[in-house]
């Protein structure tokens, strides 16, 4: 079965072969075995000496890891229910990456199975671990039913350069990558979150649909992927903001999680065509967007290209002062950039693209020192504001801008409140369709790539994941 990765785009468990763990809640309870298939001295078995950090509290790396890993698996244990073990075979090996993005980890369904007794729909594939649960023992004893993989390379030159997996269970990663988080993310794909329909062809794996097939629907056709032909579910799969959940608990459950749409409202007296609405890529770090939102001129960044990438100059201060700063992405990090228009006194930051694309991806990072609200526009956008801002004082442009958010509009929802699934033209394989739309915000657990505001939640009221789950028979 393909795996679904995740990007980065920016009590002591002592254990070296077998971790059997178990966890129970008054409403729920599973299982989880994993199954380290590492080598010795690699891996979970890596023997380098580790301080303990973060309430994990192994003294090597292997150990630590192994901790992080016991400690998802309970909670994913206290979430499901299933009579049936559920079995993961784990390792750490390379995995692609550059030295700017990596993907982080890898995981899903071992097997797959349909027909099966108790199965609520007939020719229909079933990941082997949701199979098993509703089925009520093993389809297929000689298997694990999850294999996930992590990045073992991740921090050294080359992949995500000095940029290393934070090994506490505390989500004080600061600028490291929360490994915690990653592993809920895996182990959702494990169980269950994922198609087994290819994205590229839209055909069907050996002819027959998954249960996840069933609740996509492309809100241009109207049709769900069970209803169409393979050609037009190649096309929805590429179809950015056509396809969308329709399982009941997700839709249901939508407004307790979501926040309204990010948006930039321009206006004023000199604003002339730039006035109106354009799509914000909202910040993973500062002040969040309110339906109120921060109101002020709007001001340009003009030296070091406009990028605020060093403290901003004696002429720059006085431009954003009080206002909000228009700045352009480039050569350094964008909470290096906020910072710094936040330290001349900015009220609020727009980052204009410097790349085409819509819509506007967030802005990633972390500084808990920023206390000011941002995110961005397109570069098209960005240039038509840059037009009516032509003709401004030193402190004055007469062009006003509002970072805040439309109540009216779920952040990650079509205008029926539907779940919008990940569809990037081009289609990215083992991202494509097997994850929500970067668009939600908050950011969810199960996007395609890792947001370092994410709690350690997988469901209500943070998050969406088990929701979805549910749906799907869980």
């Amino acid at each position: 079965m393909k795996n679904n990765k995740l990007k980065r785009l920016q009590a002591v468990l002592a254990c070296a072969a077998v971790c059997s763990l178990g966890a129970a809640a008054s409403n729920a309870a599973a299982t989880i075995v994993i199954n380290n298939i590492n080598a010795a001295g690699v891996g979970f078995n890596d023997p380098t000496p580790a301080a303990p950090v973060g309430g994990n509290s192994g003294t090597t790396l292997g150990q630590q890891r192994l901790i992080a890993f016991a400690a998802a698996a309970n909670q994913w244990g206290a979430t499901i229910t299933s009579s049936v073990p559920i079995t993961i075979n784990a390792q750490f090996t390379p995995l692609t990456c550059t030295a700017t993005g990596a993907v982080l980890g890898s995981a899903g369904a071992t097997t797959i199975h349909r027909d099966f007794t108790n199965a609520p729909r007939a020719a229909t594939w079933y990941s082997q671990a949701l199979a098993n649960k509703l089925f009520g023992a093993d389809l297929a004893t000689a298997n694990a039913d999850i294999n996930a993989n992590f990045n073992s390379n991740l921090g050294q030159p080359g992949c995500l350069t000095g940029t290393f997996f934070y090994l506490g269970l505390d989500n004080n990663h600061g600028a490291s990558i929360d490994f915690y988080t990653v592993l809920l993310h895996e182990m959702g794909h494990g169980l269950g979150f994922q198609t087994f329909t290819n994205g590229t062809t839209g055909n069907y794996q050996s002819g027959f649909p998954s249960i996840w097939d069933h609740f996509l629907v492309d809100n241009t056709t109207g049709l769900s992927w069970v209803n169409s032909t393979a050609a037009q579910r190649a096309a929805s799969a590429i179809g950015i903001n056509h396809l969308v959940w329709t399982g009941t608990s997700v839709t249901a459950n939508a407004s307790v999680v979501l926040r309204g749409t990010p948006r930039l409202i321009v206006g004023g007296v000199a604003a002339g065509g730039a006035a109106g609405a354009y799509a914000l890529g909202p910040a993973s770090f500062g002040a969040p967007l309110t339906n109120t939102g921060v109101s002020g001129d709007i001001m340009p960044v003009t030296g070091g290209n406009g990028e605020a990438c060093a403290p901003l100059s004696a002429l720059d201060t006085l431009a954003v002062k009080g206002n909000v700063a228009l700045v352009v992405r480039g050569t350094c990090g964008f909470v290096v950039k906020v910072l710094n228009a936040q330290n001349a006194g900015a009220i609020g930051v727009i980052v204009q693209d410097n790349v085409a694309g819509s819509p506007p991806p967030g802005l990633g990072g972390t500084d808990p020192a920023i206390t000011i609200p941002s995110g961005r526009v397109t570069l098209a956008d960005g240039n038509i504001i840059r037009t009516a801002l032509a003709r401004r004082s030193r402190t004055k442009s007469g062009v006003t801008g509002t970072l805040g958010l439309n109540a009216a509009q779920l952040a990650g929802a079509d205008s029926l409140g539907r779940l919008l699934m990940y569809t990037p033209n081009p289609f990215q394989g083992g991202s494509s369709v097997s994850h929500y739309d970067v668009s939600a915000n908050p950011n969810l657990l199960m996007e395609p790539a890792i947001n370092g505001d994410l709690t350690h939640s997988n469901v209500l009221p943070q998050d969406l994941t088990y929701s979805l789950l549910l749906d799907i028979g869980w």
